[in-house]
Order: structure tokens, then sequence, then C-alpha cells
């Protein structure tokens, strides 16, 4: 084979092809894309050479359990509300300030990011922040995206701030144990390893955010603009009147919708001065009762001509939101954890499980109109809901879904709030205080028998304590993990292991090392920053640093250079997906409330990614050099 490529070769970098187009296209959710790939390394085992222990070895691999357990930690601060308190007392600060309304955005996000798991950090601050965005007169697409971006330049602050440099320093780990690459000066990373270069990021991406960036952030969503306008609902949402004649009269809502092949849902009955909303489906229609209908036009009118239904006029927001008692609206959005992901609202029977009526969503940027009930939801996708007070309550404590309005009575744990802090401040101190030091020193030199712990030992410690202090309850752990993300990281590390058995890392090394020919080695460690940060607005941050830090050492080795800060280079541009919303979760959470378009992300992220590239490959030459 040309090039060098062997047999072997040949069929991992095929798996590559094929895992990178699932990813980029979304046909199969990224955790099934991952099992596929892990089952097919160890159904080709002669080509690939990954055995069946070797295939499942992501399962049982530090990076895993260590992820795993950073969300059930994560879950425990936000149980208690400390970081919704923090976000709260800030939105006080803002005010209908706009510039303070970001400050206070990214001054949350960032910082916080680096100590929880940066994804649960925007699930969580999306409800306050759309809250600040709403009473402070502002459109929420001037906050939004900088809460996403904020959060991922945050991770960076620490090990800890997102499941990618964890996963990255597994790796590196990893390979410092294989003889071809000793000597070389790889080594798991410390907890604070990088956290002078995440200030410096952290401190530019937030200048960018607060100037150029603020500049360049559309208002999609206007302030003054209300559900019925955003979703473009004028022609979607009408009231009709039931005729004395009309054969639905005496028919349940239930029936009605069965006996009609029409798109159409019946969303309140109005009757002798009384409201009733859900559940409906077994209320009778009486001549006289207006309805509130969702449909499209042509429906209406088949609807109209074949039931003998009176067409009144649209609805407006006000009328949705008659009594704020009893019912409002309010924005859904659709995580990657949802058991809804890949459903339809028929399939779930998403009315009924729910008790809610779902009005528009919005999906990738777009509105969905027709054949909504019948569209697969996707991670990130926004529903526009009209729910009762209770429901929405419920909905709001549901693993499937983030509200982006915060409950008007939230059930936190306020009282464990010590508890919890100090459990994070245990995990991390454990992990990263070399206790040694102290040796020797008065009055101190009693804790220098204190073991330092793997920050997998500590983070399982600290699950353990959440719980025995109430923290959490044991049933909210298995609710806690984002199990996708754990299959996604077991899947691929096998495959990254193929990469390395079979010579294809060193392959591509050679490759990319042959620009060294007429760059210089800081040249080709920015390459391989843009390339990783290319690759991850296309698939999972995860999957790069995999695939690419493999590559980036054997490119280091090839050229002399410091494989350590290749690593870096990789982690950090795998941790800053700015310029696609599908490339980083917590784009997805922010794109359907901030109404974005696609190319919004592109706009405000491609001048942040092309900064930072100088700023972060100029930072790694500095302090580790190349």
């Amino acid at each position: 084979m040309p090039f060098g490529l062997t047999l072997d070769m040949a069929v991992v970098f095929a798996l590559v092809g094929v895992a990178l187009v699932l990813f980029a296209t979304e046909a199969l959710p990224v955790d099934v894309t991952a099992m596929v790939v892990m089952v097919a390394l160890m159904v080709l085992e002669p080509w690939t050479q990954i055995s069946a222990r070797e295939g499942i070895s992501g399962f049982s691999s530090p990076a895993t359990i260590t992820v795993l357990s950073m969300l059930i930690l994560s879950t425990g601060i936000s149980r208690t509300g400390v970081v919704q308190r923090l976000g709260n007392r800030l939105a006080d600060f803002a005010g209908d300030d706009p510039f303070r309304q970001l400050a206070a955005t990214v001054g949350v996000a960032g910082p916080v990011s680096g100590f929880i798991n940066n994804t649960p950090v925007v699930a969580i601050l999306v409800p306050v922040i759309s809250d600040l965005a709403h009473e402070g007169k502002t459109s929420p697409s001037k906050l939004l995206i900088p809460l996403s971006f904020a959060s991922m330049l945050g991770g960076m602050l620490t090990l800890i701030g997102t499941s990618t440099n964890i996963l990255a320093s597994d790796v590196a780990a990893r390979l410092a144990e294989q003889p071809e690459y000793a000597g070389l000066g790889l080594r798991e990373f410390s907890m604070f390893e990088f956290t002078l270069l995440g200030v410096v990021v952290l401190v530019v991406g937030i200048v960018y955010l607060m100037t150029v960036g603020y500049r360049l952030l559309p208002e999609r969503v206007l302030p003054e603009e209300d559900y019925v306008e955003e979703y473009e609902l004028e022609d979607y949402l009408t009231e009709v009147v039931v005729r004395e004649d009309s054969p639905v009269a005496g028919v349940t809502v239930e029936d009605v919708g069965a006996q009609t092949p029409l798109d159409f849902d019946i969303l309140q009955i109005d009757r002798d001065g009384e409201s009733f909303v859900e559940p409906l489906d077994k209320k009778t229609l009486r001549p006289g009762d207006l309805l509130k209908v969702r449909t499209d036009r042509t429906s209406l009118e088949r609807l109209i001509d074949l039931d003998g239904l009176d067409l009144v006029g649209a609805i407006t927001e006000d009328e949705l939101e008659q009594d704020e008692e009893e019912q409002g609206l309010v924005e859904v959005i659709i995580p990657a954890r949802s058991g809804l992901v890949g459903e339809t609202l028929a399939s779930s029977t998403f009315r009924d499980r729910y008790d809610v009526n779902v009005l528009a969503f919005r999906s990738r940027g777009e509105l969905v109109r027709e054949r909504m009930d019948h569209t697969p939801l996707k991670v990130g996708d926004t529903l526009l809901v009209q729910a009762t007070t209770g429901s929405l309550d419920r909905l709001s404590q549901n693993r499937d879904f983030i509200v982006a309005h915060e409950p008007d009575d939230p059930d936190y744990r306020t009282e464990k709030i010590p508890h919890a802090v100090a459990i994070i401040a245990g995990v991390i101190g454990f992990a990263a205080m070399p206790w040694g030091v102290f040796s020797g020193v008065p009055v101190l030199d009693a804790l220098s028998v204190i073991p330092t712990f793997d920050i997998v030992t500590t983070a399982l410690a600290g699950v353990v304590a959440m719980v025995l202090f109430g923290v959490l309850k044991p049933p909210e752990i298995y609710d806690s993990v984002d199990w996708n993300v754990i299959f996604l990281l077991a899947g691929v590390i096998p495959l990254g292991i193929a990469i390395e058995q079979t010579g294809g890392a060193e392959l591509l090394g050679n490759a990319v090392a042959s620009t060294g020919e007429f760059l210089p080695v800081i040249g080709v460690l920015w390459v391989f920053y843009v390339a990783t940060a290319l690759l991850t607005n296309v698939i999972s941050n995860n999957a790069s640093v995999v695939l690419m830090i493999p590559v980036a050492v054997e490119s280091a080795q090839q050229v002399g250079s410091n494989a350590f800060a290749f690593i870096l280079a990789v982690m950090f541009a795998a941790s800053t997906a700015f310029m696609t919303p599908v490339g980083y979760q917590t784009n997805l959470f922010v794109y359907g409330p901030g109404g974005y378009k696609f190319s919004d992300f592109f706009r405000v992220g491609g001048p942040l990614q092309l900064l930072l590239s100088f700023v972060t490959v100029g930072g790694i030459a500095v302090l580790w050099g190349v």
C-alpha cells in the first residue's frame, strides 16, 4: 500500500471515517455511534489489534469513572441551589444594564465552571440568565452564547472543569507507559497543571465577549417580543366555536382527534366563563364551546368544513396566559441525557405523559411547523409548551428537560450548601495538595503523612460523602449521570488505542511532522491546535482528544519537540468549540432559547477561536516551551 499504509491501518482509518460521518451527521446518537465503533473494533480484531478486554477497557478507564463521579458531584451542588443563588445575586447587581448583565453572565459561568463540570453549569444557569434577560428588558440572544462560551473557557481552569481535560490526562498517562514514548515527559495532569494558562485564556475570552463579541451578537429574540411573535404562531393558534349542528358536539376531545385525520390539537376549552386545560382527552365538547386550537391554515379550513366550527380569530400570548396562577407558557430544552431524544411527540405520548400542550418547537435554529408531532426530537431542541403551574413545576424537576425559567418555589436543599462546598473542596484539595511539603515544618509536620490521592479516588470518595451527608439521595446518583457521555467515552477510548497499536498514529504524525520542513516548531503546534479545533466543531470534543493526542505525540517526537506541549494544544482546542452549535453540548443548550441561527456561532465564535489559537499556542510556548 502507498505511503507506508498497512491493511491494519486502513481498517482502523475506515472505522475512524465512519465514526466521523456518524458524529457529524447525527445519523445515530453519539453514544450509539461510539458503541458501534467499539463492537466493530473487537469483531475486526485481526486487523484492529483490539481484543475484547481492550475493547471494553473504556468502561474501567480512570477517565470514565472520574467523569461519572464529577457529574454526580455537580448534581449534588445543583441540588443545593448554590450556583442558582450566586447567579440570582449577580442578576440583582446587573439590573437592566446590558453591560452589567453580560458581566454577571460571564462572571458566574467562567469561574464556577473551573470547579464544577461546565455542562451542568450551563444547564443550571440557562433559566437564571433567561429570567435575567426577560426582567432586564434585554434580548436573551445577547447573553446566552456568552454563557456557553464562558463556561467552556472556565472549564480550562482545572483538571475537573470538563470531561475533555480528564480524558486528555488519562490518554497522556497511558501513552507515558508505552516504551516508545519513554523520555518524552508525558504524564498525568495535576489538578492545577494548566491553571495559569487557563486564567489567561479566560480573561482574553471574557474581554472579547464584552467588547467585539457583544457587537457581533444578534438580537434574534427581541426583548418586547412575546412567544406568539417569536415562534411566528399567529397563523397556527386559532379560536373556533362549536356550532349547534356540529358533529363534534357530544364527542370527547380524544375521539375528535382519533376520528379526524388532520394535524391539530385542542389546547383549551372555554365554557360558561370557565377554562379547561389539561387533561382534556375525556372532556365532551358542547355547542357554544370556545376552543383554542393549534393547527395550520390548511388543516383549519378542512376542519371547519368537516366538523361545523366557526372561526373566531388568532390567539395572543395574553389569552394563552389568562390566569397566571393556572397556566403559563415556557420553553423547555431537550438535553443529551433526555429519554426523549430520538422519540417524537406522538410516540412518546408527550401530551398525556407531562400534562402539557406543545405549541411549537425549534430544532437546529429552524421552527418546525409541519408534522410537528412526528418529527424526531434531537439534543438541543426547544419546545414551547403551555401548562398549568403544577405541570411546570414537575417539568423543572424532570431530568428529561431543562426548563428555561426558574420555578417560583424551587425545592433546593439550601441547608446542605456547607456540606456540598466542603466536599468539593475536599475532592480538589486531597487530589491537588502535595502534603509532603509540610515535612519538617513546625506545627504542620503532621500533615505530611497525608497521601496525595488520584482524582478518581477523591471523586468517588466525594460521591460517597454526598450521600452520607444527605446532599444527594441514593436514587439520585443514577439520575445524575449523563449516560450518553459515559458510553461515548467508553466507546472512543479503544479507538484511540487501535490508532496507536496499528501504527496509524505514527503514520499521521510523520505526515504532520513533515510540515516542520517549512514551518517552525511553534507553527506545527499551531497547526495541531487549528486542526483539533476544526474537528471538534464537527464531532464530539472527547472523540477529538482521543483521535488527535496520539498523532500529536508522534509529531512532537518526529520534530524533536515537547510532546507535553502538543497534548496541551490539542486539549485546549478540543475544549473550546465555538464555531458551531453542535461542537459542544453547552452550545446546544442555548441554541433554542437564544433563537440563534447556525451562522451566529461562526460569526461570534470564529474570531474568538482564531484569537485563542495564537494566545493558547503562545502561552504554551512561554510556560512549557516547544
